[in-house]
C-alpha cells in the first residue's frame, strides 16, 4: 500500500506541535501538547502517542504514514539522540528516534530545529531548486542550517552549523546563553534586540516611545512597533542589528559561497527596518569575488506550519530509507 503522508513533530521548550503532511507540503491537520507538562519522558510520550493517534484516526490516516520527522533542540541526526543541556525536562542523552519509532512502529529521523527549517525550506519553500544556501532562524536565539551541493551539512558529529554562536564581538562582548561572550545570538536574536534597546535607553537620553515601557519588559516587538511609528531610537536599534547581521553574513559567505541566505522568524518580518542595513553591511564587508552574488530573502513557509513542515520533510527521508513492517501502534482496546 502506498503511504501518502508523513508526520512532522516539532518539540519546543513550551509546546510540541505535530501534523499530518502530504507530498505537496500541505498540512492536512495539526495539534499540540505541552512539552513541559510531564517531567517523566515516558508520560510525555504516552500523551503524545494518544493525541497523534486521535489526530490520525480523525483524518483517516492511521495506516497511511510513511515516516516521522522530528525537530528538537540539540537533536543529533546521526545518533537519533537529544544531547547536551537543552530546555527540556528529561535526562540527556535521550535516544529519541529509537523510542518514538518503537512506540509508533514507523521509521523516525530527527534533527535540530534550525536544520529542520532548512530541510523544510528546500523541500517546500524558497529554497526549492537551490543547491547551496544558508537558512538563518531569528527567534529567541539564532539558529542555522547550511546546505552545500544539495546536502545539509551535519559535520562529523551531527552538530555542524551553529552559526548563531560564531563570535561577532571579541572585545567586551555580551554574555550568551551558551556561556561564551560576543556570540551573534546575543545581538541579533529577538532577545538580543531587546538587550540592545535596554542598553541604548540606559546610556542615551534620546526621547523614545520605548521609555514609556518598563525597561526590563521591553521585547523586540515593542521595538518594531515603535520603529513603525517613526521612533528614531527604535530605528537605530534595527540599524545596529542589521549592521551586525550583515557583517556575519559576509563572513558566512566566504565559508560556503551560498546562492542565497534565507531568513525565518519574527525578526525576518521587519522589512526594510532590518533588511536595508543588513544588505548594505553585507555588501560593504563582502570579499570582492562574492559582491552582488548572494541574495538575502525571507522564508516562504507559513509561520504557523513551518515547524511541522520542516520536521515532516525528514519523515519522507526516514520512510524511504526504512520499510516500516507495522502500521501505527494503536493502543489495545480494553473491555469495560
Amino acid at each position: 500500500m502506498i503511504k501518502p503522508y508523513v508526520l512532522g513533530i516539532d518539540i519546543g521548550g513550551t509546546n510540541t506541535v505535530f501534523g499530518i503532511v502530504d507530498a505537496r507540503g500541505v498540512v492536512l491537520a495539526s495539534s499540540s501538547i505541552k512539552t513541559q507538562k510531564h517531567a517523566d519522558f515516558d508520560d510525555y510520550l504516552d500523551e503524545l502517542h494518544t493525541e497523534v493517534i486521535r489526530l490520525l484516526e480523525a483524518n483517516d490516516a492511521l495506516d497511511k504514514i510513511l515516516g516521522i520527522g522530528i525537530g528538537a533542540p540539540n537533536a543529533n541526526y546521526y545518533t537519533g539522540t537529544i544531547e547536551g543541556k537543552v530546555n527540556l525536562p528529561w535526562p540527556s542523552p535521550l535516544p529519541l528516534a529509537q523510542i518514538v519509532s518503537e512506540k509508533f512502529g514507523i521509521p523516525v529521523a530527527i534533527t535540530n530545529d534550525a536544520n529542520a527549517a532548512a530541510i523544510g525550506e528546500m523541500t517546500y519553500g524558497a529554497a526549492r531548486g537551490l543547491r547551496d544556501f544558508i537558512m538563518i532562524t531569528l527567534g529567541t536565539g539564532v539558529g542555522s542550517g547550511i546546505v552545500i551541493n544539495g546536502q545539509l551539512v551535519y559535520g562529523h558529529d551531527g552538530f555542524a552549523g551553529e552559526l548563531g554562536h560564531t563570535i561577532i564581538r571579541r572585545n567586551n562582548g555580551r554574555l550568551c546563553g551558551c556561556g561564551r561572550t560576543g556570540c551573534l545570538e546575543a545581538y541579533c536574536s529577538a532577545t538580543g534586540v531587546a538587550r540592545t534597546a535596554r542598553e541604548f535607553l540606559e546610556i542615551r537620553e534620546d526621547e523614545s516611545l520605548l521609555r514609556e515601557l518598563p525597561i526590563d519588559a521591553i521585547t523586540s516587538k515593542d521595538v518594531y512597533d515603535a520603529a513603525i511609528k517613526g521612533d528614531k531610537l527604535a530605528k537605530e536599534i534595527f540599524e545596529y542589528t542589521g549592521n551586525i547581521l550583515g557583517e556575519a553574513f559576509a563572513d558566512f559567505t566566504v565559508f560556503s559561497s551560498p546562492e542565497a541566505i534565507i531568513l525565518f522568524g519574527g525578526l525576518a518580518k521587519s522589512g526594510d527596518l532590518l533588511m536595508r542595513p543588513l544588505r548594505e553591511s553585507m555588501e560593504k564587508n563582502m570579499l570582492h569575488i562574492f559582491k552582488g552574488k548572494v541574495k538575502v530573502i525571507p522564508s516562504e513557509l507559513k509561520e504557523a506550519d513551518a515547524a511541522v513542515l520542516g520536521a515532516s520533510a525528514l519523515g519522507w527521508e526516514a520512510g524511504k530509507a526504512n520499510s516500516a513492517p507495522n502500521p501505527v501502534a494503536v493502543p489495545a482496546k480494553t473491555n469495560e
